[in-house]
């Protein structure tokens, strides 16, 4: 792709627009990643802009300037191997990944789980993600508004969307049936009565519950084991034969399926391998790259004896959603592409394919999230003051079962007592809106069962008599 983009670039004297140049590649490559890849070309002195907006064209550079010391453009960089980038002349190093894995699995060699490939990154001195492009993926993930704001902040705001877009596209990564549609109405209902999909029912639910849980916890949060544990236990409860596997690390062998890796199943290189990981993804500074690191390290190891890849997109959000970032809800990853780039981790230690998945399936999120925030304005200082408040008290009007009017008069007398004056009416306001808009599929957001929402909205619906 790189010669043939930079040939079709010489071969037009005037030069290419945009258009033109998805109109050549689009069928191969997305609009944005043609984009990254054309601003690279300039950075590195191989082509030139000229002309703004849309008449905006690419054409060759008057006078080419040695790229020795450029940062490698991302489709060729190939910094787990030891031979020197590859020239323009060489194949597309990713089209030589693709076409390796494109061989049945019986033809490739074995391998077993490598400790240097783990002990040779180096936090905040290794760089997975180059630096032209996280400063790319950061100017398209992180608002000027967020600095300063709580941690969660930027997920909160898009909660909905992103319980639905995160929890459906991991699932569909997973082999999930469940259209986007299907999805929606089950986390709407809570329950599914689909007894042929029950386990795939459970694993959506699962989901939403364990997106929940990393947004909503910001306090708890952390890189440790209890995070990382429970994470785990929530997005594999009741879909393990073994119960008390879920949210332990494992003891027993597990096998790769159409691979030929043979992760380790030594408990206690598990063990050593799981808490490294946390230690070395706690000290990355960049949000960005320990969220690949995540994604890279976690189902490489596979600490777990299923659930390792879900786990991993998720954990890929923590630093995210700390650091105040676009959350990564993987929309528009085809199967196949996430199932190649985990591949060349596993069997070849290449990051290279994962790191086109990633950086898509980021630019991807940020534009949706994008327009989702502008579309909501600025965010309320007050709903996130008094965020915890809020969900307690809504809480307790659904347990105790409060009609409208009796929750009324408790939220002013709470409200004058606990509330700071000036705060006073907003927050009451907040409330009400909050109580007004809860369904069966909101309700994990402020830890009420489905059996007491049950129990309540009949009360507070008028339905019938307290």
């Amino acid at each position: 792709m790189p010669e043939s983009l930079n040939r079709a670039i010489c071969e037009t004297p005037n030069g290419l627009g945009i258009d033109e140049v998805v109109a050549r590649f689009g069928d191969q490559i997305s609009r944005r990643t043609l984009q990254r890849r054309l601003d690279e070309m300039v950075r590195c002195g191989q082509v030139e802009r000229v002309g703004k907006a849309r008449a905006t064209k690419y054409r060759a550079a008057q006078q080419p300037q040695k790229t020795a010391q450029a940062p490698i453009p991302l489709s060729e960089s190939n910094i787990l191997r030891e031979d020197p980038p590859p020239s323009a002349s060489d194949t597309d190093p990713l089209r030589e990944l693709r076409d390796y894995f494109r061989e049945h699995y019986s033809l490739r060699k074995p391998v077993g789980y490598r400790r240097e490939f783990l002990d040779s990154y180096v936090p905040n001195e290794t760089a997975w993600l180059p630096e032209n492009l996280r400063a790319h993926l950061r100017s398209c993930g992180l608002p000027p508004d967020m600095e300063g704001m709580p941690p969660g902040t930027y997920a909160r705001q898009v909660m909905d969307r992103l319980v639905i877009d995160l929890t459906w596209n991991s699932s569909r990564l997973e082999g999930s049936t469940f259209s986007l549609l299907e999805t929606d109405f089950l986390l709407q209902q809570g329950r599914s009565d689909d007894p042929v999909r029950s386990m795939e029912a459970r694993m959506i639910i699962n989901h939403k519950t364990a997106i929940e849980f990393l947004v909503e916890s910001q306090a708890e949060l952390g890189f440790n084991r209890y995070t990382f544990l429970n994470l785990h236990s929530v997005l594999t409860e009741n879909l393990l034969k073994n119960a008390k596997a879920e949210g332990a690390l494992r003891t027993t062998p597990v096998g790769i399926g159409g691979s030929v890796f043979h992760p380790t199943n030594n408990p206690a290189l598990i063990e050593e391998c799981f808490d490294l990981i946390l230690q070395k993804a706690d000290a990355i500074r960049d949000p960005l790259e320990c969220s690949f690191f995540l994604m890279v390290q976690m189902p490489y190891l596979q600490p777990f004896e299923d659930g390792n890849k879900r786990t991993s997109r998720l954990a890929a959000n923590i630093p995210l959603i700390q650091a105040n970032m676009c959350p990564l809800s993987f929309i528009g990853v085809p199967v196949r592409d996430y199932t190649t780039g985990i591949l060349g981790v596993y069997e070849l230690n290449r990051i290279e394919l994962l790191r086109e998945v990633f950086a898509h399936a980021y630019e991807e999120s940020c534009g949706r999230y994008g327009v989702i925030r502008d579309e909501m304005g600025e965010p309320d200082p007050v709903s996130f003051r008094y965020r915890t408040e809020i969900a307690d008290f809504t809480r307790d009007v659904v347990v105790r079962r409060l009609t409208k009017m009796q929750a009324a008069d408790e939220l002013r007398r709470w409200a004058t007592r606990n509330i700071t004056a000036s705060d006073r009416a907003r927050f009451i306001e907040l409330v009400e809106e909050k109580l007004l808009a809860l369904t069966m599929g909101s309700i994990v957001r402020i830890r009420v069962r489905p059996s007491e929402f049950e129990a309540w909205w009949p009360v507070w619906s008028g339905q019938r008599a307290k």
